[in-house]
Parts: structure tokens; C-alpha cells; sequence
């Protein structure tokens, strides 16, 4: 059973406190189906969302089975199941890889248990037929049914639902909501749906009214239209406009207990009515079961987001095509460096003329040289930085309302960003190891190549960790994406690589600059005479190399914790 006492939700008004929920009492026995409905705004998602834990309350508690879930736990995952307003599923995936993905981020078992449990979940809720089909491809009602299979998956023992026929034509609303009934007759399950509609009230055990807040009834269908005084369900609306949202709740109080023995008794009939006896009101002793383990999980995230990259074009065109076209870029300017560098001597002559005259033309060509070291090292140090701002800019704040939804459900964080870590790994691997090969071709780098593929590695992974920090850290893709936009934008004119910065803001904003030490530490590791050659065009002066590697690292891991901690923190809206 599941049950309110004195359930209130303040948050701070203009003048005032306002109360979003306002001293809320109900109980709802098990096997029961129960739809809340009011006017706009009037609490319905905050007191969905109350119950599973996602919003705080101000006071009161809610007991689940006799226990109080502010003070002897929530919710276990398998326990409670949440099928929100937003989609849950990726459109890349199919039906079945969207419910087998859900089964194995929550459910404990063998391959041959959870494959039983798929088929069985895909039959009980009528998407058998459409197993194979991409969610994008899906109608609203078909992806209803997608996000109730993913919560089937648990067996849980409470459902609720968040406004699931909204936006459905009436016929496909009509499915969605018999189903729902069918769910709630099975295992003793509760069922409590958050509606605008009031079509198919007959299915309903109990109706719950709200009024900005306050509670103006909890009955049965029936007994609805004669507790209003209207003729019709469609009356109730206009007429709860006619007293104060308070007096209805004070009203509520005073005929609560008759309107709540007519609900019992008539819930009693209907299951009598199918032959059934109502579940016991006692919990069950089930044993608790366990969640998957870290690697489970892990792997299974780890596989999506591969499956997910494969199957989205836009992504995986523009993923190849600056794989592709931003080492050409580079190598554009690999024929006259190479020409510079093979003409770098430092030749004498006995003809004074023809010495001051060969002494600017080397010096000419050491200006030419140290430019073009310089520059093609900085080129493929921020074009490195951009891709690892499109790695993952977008790679949290995309998903975030769905990380969120599986977080409630049982995911680990540690998990979730362990696969995402080593998704956007393989890609720094790939693209910083192309680059380096591909211009390393064109133009062989005068010095330690070896050190210099270390730093376009390090280059491209800490623009990529810092950016799924601020990923993390962000309400929406958008605000994520600008950001990351800036963070490159950045790089090139505080690298101190075309202009030397004031000493006193060179030394605040170069710790914060990873293209400064990717830059200069493989700078740093390029022959003595090639480095003479730079260190005569650039005023900025060079860190010695170990000291490049541990600040870059650090940026790395500064990434990683920033996007661990924002992951961390609940974000629903």
C-alpha cells in the first residue's frame, strides 16, 4: 500500500510562500489503478514526482508498505518503476535493443533469463510485431508502449506514469490506457497515471482531483459526478473554480472516509467481478534483488553508444569528415616547410659582401623556418582541440533527462561515465594518431616524433574531458556546445604561439590553456637547430617538457572530475 500523510511542498513566492502541494492525504491499496487530473498546473507531475522521490517535499512522508521512505530509505530501483513526459529510448535503437538495453542495466540473470524476459515483456505490451523496428520509426502510442516495456523490465511493483497519453489520437489513448489497467491486475502492482483527460474513467479504481495544489477529491469514477454536483466528468473542471482551492480540501476531509469504504467496496467488486481476489494489503517477502554489476552495466552502455554513433549518419559523416579533412589542412603547408628545412646552413665566405649577404638570407630562412615549425605544430594542436570539443560537448547535456531516468532506475554513475570515457578514448586514439600520421607523411617533424604524437594525444584528450566536464556541468547541448566553442576560441591568441601575452596575464591564463603546452612541449622536443629557429620568431618562452606532460594530464583529470561530479548531481529539468 501506498500511502500520503500530510504532504506539503513550499518554495519561496514574490511575497509569500507559495505552496505547490498543500497537506496531501491519500492512500492507494495494491492492484490498484489510479488516474490524477486538474487543471493546468495544479500539482499533478509535482506530485508524481514527489512520490518517486525526484522532488523534495517540504514536510509530511510518504509510506510505502508500511515504511516510511523519508527516514527508512527510499524506493528501492526494482521496486518502482517511472515512465516520465520525455522519450526514454534513443531513435537509433530498435525496440528490442531499447528493452534489452533497459533489462540489462537493471535486471540480475543469465543470457537465457533475460532473453526470456525481453520476449515477455515485448508480448505484454503488443510491440512483438515491432521488435525489429527503429524507435524513430515508431507512432506516439507505440512509443508509450516502448517506455512502459522498459520499466516492465523490473517487475515493479508501483508504475507511474507521467501524462503517457498526451498528445495520442483517442483511439491509441484508449490502448495505452486499458494496458495500463491490465498492468495494474498483475503481481499486485500499483498503477498511478497523471492525465489532462478524463476519457475511459470507468477503468480507473479511483480518481485523485487536484486544485492548485490542494486536494478536492480521491474516489471512485462514480462517485466523481455526484461529489461535484455536475452532470457530466467535463463539468468538474469549471466547477472546481467556483470556491477557494483550501475550501475544497477542507471539504474533502470532512467526506473523505465515506467516499473512501464506497471506493474499497467497489474496487472489491471489480476484481470479484474477473474472477480475482484483490492482493493482500501485507508486503510481500520477496527477497531483494540484485543489481547488475558495474561491468554489466558498463559494457552495456559501452555497446550502445558504439551502436548509436554506427547508426547516426550526421555524426558519423562529420566524425570522418574531419578525420579526413583536417589533416589535409595541415599538410598544405608541409611542401615549402620541408623546402625551408632543407635549405636551413649556417655556410661561411671569404667575401665580406657575400657573407652579410648570406648571413640574411639565413636568417631570413631561420625566420621562415621557426614560422613554419611553429605554426604547423600550434595548427594541429587547435585543430585537435576542436575535435575534441565536438566529442563530447554534446555527449552528457544530450542525454541528460535519460541518464537521469537510468540513474533512477539503478545505473551507476562510475558506470555510465566509464563507458563514455572510453567511447571518446577510442576517438581521441583514432583521430590524434590519423593526424600525426597522416602529416608526419607529408612532413617529417625535425625532432622527437615520438614526443610529439604524446602531445597531440594529450592535447586532444584534455579538450575532451574538460569538455565533458562542462557538458556535465551544463543545463542544455546548447549552453554546452558555446562554451566548448569558446574554450577552442581561446586557445590560439592565449597560447602566446602568434602574439607573447603581458607577463602578468601570461601568467594567470596559461595554466588553463592546453594548447600552450601541447605546443611548447613538442616545441620543445624538436632538434637544437630547428628550436633556435623558433625560439627567434616567438617571444613566448618554452616549458621544459615533463613539466607539459603532468599540467596536461591534470587537465585531463580535472575533466573527469568535473564530469563526474556534474553527472553526479540530479538534473531533471
Amino acid at each position: 500500500m501506498l500511502e500520503s500523510r500530510n504532504i506539503c511542498l513550499e518554495v519561496e513566492g514574490e511575497e509569500e510562500p507559495l505552496f505547490l502541494l498543500n497537506d496531501i492525504n491519500f492512500c492507494v491499496p495494491k492492484g490498484h489503478f489510479m488516474a490524477i487530473v486538474g487543471p493546468s498546473g495544479c500539482g499533478k507531475t509535482t506530485l508524481l514526482k514527489s512520490i518517486a522521490g525526484i522532488m523534495a517535499t517540504t514536510s509530511g512522508s510518504f509510506f510505502w508498505e508500511g515504511r516510511d521512505l523519508a527516514e527508512e530509505g527510499d524506493f528501492k530501483p526494482y521496486e518502482i518503476g517511472y515512465v516520465p513526459q520525455f522519450s526514454i529510448a534513443y531513435d537509433e535503437l530498435t525496440v528490442d535493443e531499447s528493452i534489452e538495453c533497459s533489462a540489462r542495466l537493471r535486471v540480475h540473470g543469465s543470457e537465457d533469463e533475460i532473453n526470456d524476459l525481453i520476449d515477455s515483456v515485448l508480448e505484454e505490451t503488443g510491440l512483438t510485431e515491432i521488435a525489429d523496428r527503429q524507435v524513430k520509426r515508431l507512432s506516439g502510442g507505440q512509443k508509450r508502449r516502448l517506455a512502459l516495456a522498459m520499466e516492465l523490465v523490473s517487475h515493479p511493483r508501483i508504475l507511474l506514469c507521467d501524462e503517457v497519453t498526451s498528445g495520442l489520437d483517442p483511439r491509441s489513448e484508449q490502448e495505452i490506457v486499458e494496458l495500463l489497467h491490465q498492468l495494474s491486475r498483475k503481481e499486485g502492482r500499483i498503477v498511478i497515471s497523471v492525465t489532462h483527460s478524463l476519457a475511459q474513467l470507468d477503468l480507473y479504481d479511483s480518481i485523485m482531483v487536484l486544485v492548485k495544489g490542494n486536494l478536492a477529491y480521491h474516489g471512485s469514477p462514480g462517485a466523481m459526478i455526484h461529489y461535484f454536483g455536475v452532470q457530466h466528468v467535463e463539468d468538474v473542471y469549471p466547477q472546481l473554480g467556483l470556491r477557494e482551492p483550501a475550501d475544497w480540501s477542507r471539504s474533502w476531509l470532512k467526506h473523505r472516509g465515506d467516499y473512501y469504504r464506497r471506493m474499497e467496496s467497489e474496487h472489491l467488486e471489480k476484481y470479484r467481478a474477473m474472477g480475482q481476489e484483490p492482493p493482500p494489503a501485507t508486503a510481500d517477502e520477496d527477497e531483494e534483488e540484485a543489481t547488475p554489476s558495474f561491468l554489466t552495466q558498463f559494457f552495456t552502455l559501452l555497446k550502445r553508444r558504439f551502436t548509436i554513433l554506427m547508426r547516426d549518419r550526421t555524426q558519423l559523416v562529420l566524425q570522418l569528415a574531419m578525420i579526413i579533412i583536417f589533416p589535409i589542412l595541415v599538410a598544405l603547408f608541409s611542401s615549402k616547410g620541408q623546402e625551408q628545412l632543407h635549405n636551413l646552413t649556417d655556410q661561411a665566405s671569404n667575401d665580406i659582401a657575400a657573407e652579410v649577404q648570406q648571413q640574411q638570407a639565413i636568417a631570413e630562412t631561420r625566420a621562415k623556418v621557426g614560422s613554419a615549425q611553429s605554426g604547423i605544430i600550434m595548427f594541429e594542436v587547435i585543430l585537435l582541440g576542436l575535435m575534441g570539443s565536438n566529442n563530447s560537448s554534446r555527449e552528457i547535456a544530450g542525454e541528460r533527462l535519460i541518464m537521469e531516468k537510468e540513474k533512477f532506475a539503478g545505473t551507476k554513475t562510475s558506470a555510465y561515465l566509464s563507458s563514455k570515457l572510453v567511447y571518446l578514448a577510442a576517438l581521441v586514439l583514432v583521430q590524434s594518431l590519423w593526424m600525426y600520421l597522416f602529416v608526419q607523411y607529408f612532413w617529417p617533424l625535425r625532432g622527437d616524433t615520438m614526443n610529439h604524437l604524446g602531445f597531440l594525444l594529450l592535447a586532444n584528450a584534455a579538450m575532451t574531458t574538460v569538455c565533458l566536464g562542462i557538458s556535465a556541468n551544463c543545463k542544455n547541448p546548447d549552453q554546452a556546445s558555446l562554451l566548448s566553442i569558446y574554450l577552442v576560441g581561446f586557445q590560439l591568441p592565449l597560447s602566446g604561439a602568434v602574439l607573447a601575452l603581458p607577463t602578468v596575464i601570461e601568467n594567470i591564463t596559461q595554466p588553463f590553456i592546453s594548447a600552450y603546452w601541447a605546443w611548447s612541449g613538442s616545441v620543445m622536443g624538436l632538434d637544437s637547430d630547428v628550436l633556435k629557429a623558433v625560439n627567434g620568431i616567438v617571444q613566448t618562452t618554452f616549458s621544459p617538457i615533463s613539466l607539459c606532460h603532468w599540467i596536461l594530464a591534470a587537465h585531463v583529470l580535472v575533466g573527469i572530475i568535473l564530469a563526474y561530479i556534474g553527472a553526479r548531481r540530479e538534473r531533471w529539468e
